[in-house]
């Protein structure tokens, strides 16, 4: 559809139906409310539940703590 077909598709919508399409190109421009520019995205580090377990010894090697609870779930791997 080129956009001056897309214009005068615009044109025969009911006026709340044009308000939805401005809405729904405002969420893809990442924009809210008039405007008014989303909240930048935090850093997973940000989370509170970040770090939550570094204090805990047995991850201390996350590596093996995950070896350990597949061998105990599955047994040890088959070759």
């Amino acid at each position: 559809m080129t956009n001056e077909e897309l214009l005068k598709e615009l044109e025969t919508l009911q006026p709340r139906e044009r308000g939805m399409i401005e809405k729904l190109i405002m969420l893809f421009k990442g924009k809210r409310d008039g405007g008014v520019t989303a909240a930048p995205k935090k850093s997973f580090r940000d989370e509170k539940s970040f770090g939550m377990w570094k204090d805990r010894d047995e991850m201390k090697d996350s590596v093996e703590w995950v070896r350990n609870i597949r061998r105990t779930h599955w047994g040890p791997k088959s070759s």
